[in-house]
């Protein structure tokens, strides 16, 4: 179910109703979790033991953490929770990935490691990475175990969330279950209108910039440069209003509800550095794999090498968290090392370095241009795909013209959202809820959406991670 089909137009709407005349807290809850587990299993009924399996794991593994009063039971406990986690999210997603792998390798001799006839649960990788920093949090004392299994599978498997983020953390939403949420006029009002943004970028933008995007990168080379690197735009703004849309719908419907998330986009195409990028980019992930890797590792605490070192191999581990395929391994090496080139340009000149225009000026067009270069790794299907789309853009290959009139609209669109923020104009695009035009807005902008609804199935992009 799709936050852009009518199913869930009319899920969303009983399960509303239900939230309105459920007056009593637990039995609110109760709805809530027996809704959040149709919603999952009306993709598919038999992941529900998968996340059922998940949730039982680490909440068995908080109640241990929180009796056990010897630290090495502790380490027993977190360690034993993770593994099983993580070869859970293993076997589903990444052994048939590292299985084709061994087998090339092992193909002059004869051999082949056997794969598995698997699909991919939606959305494992987020209930995960969920599942495994509330019985971290708890392993390091900075959150209580929750005493209520209820309200824990409540958190793993809410909704709006479930299946593509952002990824929310136990201390932020458990809090929230302790008491009845408000659900007011103004809070409807601003969740729709988050909704309805999140909406119109998915379906208005995104998809209809997917027809020019995966045309161009499944005949890559038949293109000539600049009709190339149009392409390569466009799918610069489509995975930003995809995924970003996804979130404005995910909180949006959320705080309809009563519940509050944490932004997950902050105009990212508006950062002046690679560091700058991702803590506007997914910033529930990049927070996560912060908190729960790359400090683990040893963050920036053993050294000047070692710190280069763990940024590279957490932004690895992140390329693969994205996707079993060896071209998100390099594209997240790709980015670990600017992030770690970064770190050392500005850790020698950082203090020569003014911050006047020309300077934020070169900066911004050096991170769009890495970032677009690594997008490619990031779309294309295989690392041949990619090199083709890299001859084009940078050879002068002759090859068809074709600038797809929609992606115009699209840099428009990104000029006009990541340029008001940029020039402090931010405010007319947050209309408030007494606003005279803000009714108006929304209406036209779910207009527009409605009536330019493209034809056939086109799912999240994240989907697939």
């Amino acid at each position: 179910m799709l936050f852009t089909q009518i199913e869930f137009a009319i899920f969303f709407l009983l399960v509303l109703l239900g939230c309105i005349f459920v007056k009593n807290h637990r039995a609110h809850k109760s709805l809530l979790l027996i809704a959040s587990y149709y919603f999952y299993g009306y993709w598919d009924w038999r992941f529900l033991g998968l996340i059922f399996l998940l949730t039982v794991i680490n909440y068995s593994a908080g109640c241990l953490l929180d009796s056990a009063k010897n630290e090495r039971i502790h380490k027993w406990v977190v360690a034993i929770a993770i593994s099983l986690s993580l070869l859970i999210l293993g076997v589903f997603k990444y052994y048939n990935f590292f299985a084709d792998s061994l087998s090339a390798l092992l193909a002059p001799l004869g051999l082949r490691v056997g794969s598995l006839r698997i699909i991919l649960p939606v959305g494992i990788s987020f209930y995960t990475f969920q599942t495994l920093s509330y019985t971290i949090d708890v392993y390091r004392r900075s959150l209580k175990h929750c005493r209520n299994f209820f309200d824990f599978a409540l958190f793993v498997s809410f909704f709006p969330q479930l299946v593509a983020g952002p990824i929310v953390r136990a201390a932020d939403f458990l809090p929230q279950l302790e008491s009845p949420r408000e659900m007011s006029r103004e809070r409807f009002f601003y969740g729709s209108k988050q909704f309805i943004f999140g909406f119109f970028k998915k379906v208005f933008i995104a998809d209809r910039l997917a027809t020019f995007v995966d045309y161009s990168f499944q005949n890559a080379g038949l293109f000539d440069g600049a009709s190339t690197w149009l392409a390569v735009v466009s799918y610069s703004i489509q995975i930003y209003c995809d995924f970003s849309g996804y979130s404005d719908m995910a909180i949006g419907a959320a705080r309809i509800l009563g519940y509050d998330f944490i932004k997950n986009f902050d105009h990212p195409y508006l950062a002046v550095n690679i560091t700058d990028f991702w803590r506007r980019w997914h910033i529930s992930l990049s927070s996560w794999l912060r908190d729960y890797l790359y400090i683990p590792l040893g963050g920036n605490r053993k050294g000047v090498r070692r710190t280069y070192i763990n940024l590279i191999l957490t932004m690895v581990l992140g390329g693969l968290w994205h996707g079993a395929s060896w071209s998100f391994v390099v594209w997240g090496a790709a980015h670990g090392a600017g992030l770690a080139i970064h770190k050392w340009v500005m850790a020698r000149f950082g203090q020569r370095v003014r911050k006047r225009w020309p300077q934020t000026l070169f900066g911004w067009l050096f991170t769009m241009l890495f970032v677009l270069n690594t997008w490619v790794l990031f779309r294309a299907g295989s690392f041949s795909q990619a090199m083709l789309m890299y001859r084009q853009m940078y050879s002068g290959v002759s090859g068809i013209t074709w600038f797809y009139p929609f992606a115009f609209v699209g840099i428009l669109f990104m000029l006009i959202a990541h340029g008001a923020f940029a020039l402090k104009k931010g405010a007319l695009l947050e209309f408030s809820y007494r606003s005279w035009y803000g009714p108006f807005v929304l209406f036209m902008l779910l207009f527009l959406t409605l009536i330019f609804y493209p034809q056939g199935f086109s799912p999240f992009i994240y989907f697939q991670f």
